[in-house]
């Protein structure tokens, strides 16, 4: 892609792609049709998940023709979620927008999703008002997985498996994707609290191909609102993290200790194997406690750092206007 038409760019669109050869060409002159209206410089970003059809070359031959489109080709099969992440991290727009390749999303909601940003959302999100999968394996699913997932982080995204979003790049790029992180980035979001907007956004039915997606990525989506939980819930908390983790092991510790007391004063014995294990399980308390005040500690420190460093910065701003 041209690196000044690149660097110019106001508006990114990222779309990962999987097996869509048939798709390429329409979704192109989709987006086009939808973004040039606007006005604004853009650019398209295809990344290519290790297709096993022809998809890479269908990109490769309207990137030659279209320098405001730019081909990321993955060796194999990484997944929506890393093919998502490398095109975020290769788009230059203040304005990032993602969307699906099968032309179920429709890049005609663009223009009101960028309009939500210009009100001074920081992340817009689509949620499919008419959604047109199959019931069983797709939509019940997903109403639970967005109902867990709402309950879960206290965010309540409507429709958090819609990939069509706009973000302000500066927010989406420092946050880490994986697994299946993508449906969770408003969730993971919230701990900078961000404006956050929902709006209605129309569905198609697949044109082409097979869907992609099916039953067998709820253990992962499951799997990874764990670890969302985790990391929302307690990321400026770690003592109350480990302190929680620690209170089976203290309880453990203490029957097997009161059970050793007893045992000893009624029959003037001593078990030790079942002391051993107090010992063991309240060294592990002990330890996991040691860890949560060690986090607590790291995490204040850097904060106060932080916090220094901007105060610094703006001194620094105020003596030496520019």
């Amino acid at each position: 892609m041209d690196p000044v038409a690149q660097s110019q760019a106001e508006l990114s669109v990222v779309v990962p792609l999987y097996n869509e050869e048939e798709s390429v060409r329409p979704l192109y002159e989709a987006i086009t049709s939808a973004v040039l209206p606007l006005g604004i410089p853009f650019e398209i970003i295809l990344v290519d998940d290790g297709s096993s059809d022809a998809t890479a070359q269908r990109v490769d031959e309207i990137a030659r023709m279209d320098p405001r489109v730019c081909l990321v080709k993955f060796r194999r099969n990484y997944g929506q979620t890393a093919a998502m992440a490398a095109g975020i991290a290769q788009a230059r727009g203040e304005v990032i927008v993602t969307m699906d390749g099968d032309l179920q999303n429709d890049p005609a909601d663009i223009a009101t999703l960028l309009q939500k940003i210009d009100e001074g959302f920081d992340i817009v999100v689509g949620w499919r008002h008419e959604r047109q999968d199959k019931l069983v394996s797709r939509k019940i699913p997903s109403r639970i997985a967005n109902a867990l997932i709402a309950r879960a982080t206290g965010v309540q995204i409507r429709d958090n498996g819609c990939s069509l979003k706009a973000y302000r790049a500066h927010l989406i790029k420092r946050i880490p994707l994986y697994s299946e992180m993508h449906r969770f980035i408003p969730a993971m979001a919230s701990i900078a609290g961000p404006k956050i907007a929902q709006i209605k956004v129309r569905h198609h039915a697949r044109r082409y191909g097979e869907s992609k997606y099916g039953l067998s990525r709820v253990y992962k989506v499951l799997l990874d609102l764990m670890v969302i939980k985790t990391v929302a819930s307690f990321t400026a908390r770690p003592m109350l993290w480990f302190g929680l983790l620690s209170l089976p092991m203290l309880a453990v510790a203490s029957i097997a200790f009161a059970w050793t007391a007893v045992t000893f004063a009624s029959q003037g014995r001593l078990s030790l194997p079942i002391a051993g294990s107090g010992v063991i399980f309240l060294s592990s308390a002990i330890i996991l406690i040691a860890g949560g005040a060690l986090g607590e500690l790291v995490y204040k420190l850097g904060d106060l750092r932080e916090h220094e460093f901007s105060c610094l910065t703006e001194q620094i701003h105020t003596a030496v206007p520019l």
